[in-house]
């Protein structure tokens, strides 16, 4: 097991710097994923201007508002993060805001994953009226789960038991002669 006396002192971290650090982590995750929401989000705003878009069979329409809505809360839940830190500025509760944050990302993937397969199931079912367009969304949404979701919580899952967890760590800061 992993000393605290063996992690040289540039390598430990405040649980505030370690907060930071996390935050800024986070925000710099939501902006990649931001910038394709809000390219997808206003796409999808446009789409009923369209002189196509009357055309659109009733199960095509729900297909639409399905994906418009769930890119708005993809939207909303990416945003909210650096929403609430200028709001809670100073008030000490970078950590609070973090784990929160956490979960917004979380939430605002699982929208975006169900904007971009019901968007793309409207796009195939309109050009060909078939099953194809269930098998292409049942596809997309098989990979979002597992590349979003799937695989990391194999590796949580499998994380070794010799490999100390960030509590772990601040636990032995607390007491250097702790072995667990």
């Amino acid at each position: 097991m992993l000393d605290v006396e063996q992690v040289p002192e540039s390598d430990r971290e405040t649980s505030k710097e370690r907060a930071d650090r996390n935050f800024t982590e986070l925000l710099q995750g939501a902006r990649v994923a931001v910038t394709g929401v809000q390219v997808l989000f206003a796409f999808l705003l446009t789409v009923p201007f369209s002189q196509e878009f009357v055309k659109l069979r009733e199960f095509d329409r729900w297909l639409f508002y399905v994906a418009l809505v769930s890119a708005a809360i993809a939207s909303i839940c990416y945003i909210a993060p650096a929403n609430q830190h200028r709001m809670l500025f100073r008030q000490g509760l970078k950590e609070k805001l973090v784990r929160r944050s956490n979960y917004y990302g979380i939430a605002g993937a699982l929208a975006l994953g169900l904007s971009m397969t019901a968007a793309t199931m409207l796009v195939v079912d309109f050009l060909f009226h078939s099953t194809l367009a269930l098998v292409t969304a049942g596809g997309l949404a098989l990979l979002v789960v597992w590349a979003w979701f799937g695989q990391p919580a194999i590796n949580r899952l499998s994380r070794s038991d010799d490999v100390p967890t960030r509590e772990q760590e601040e636990g032995r800061r607390g007491d250097p002669h702790r072995t667990e």
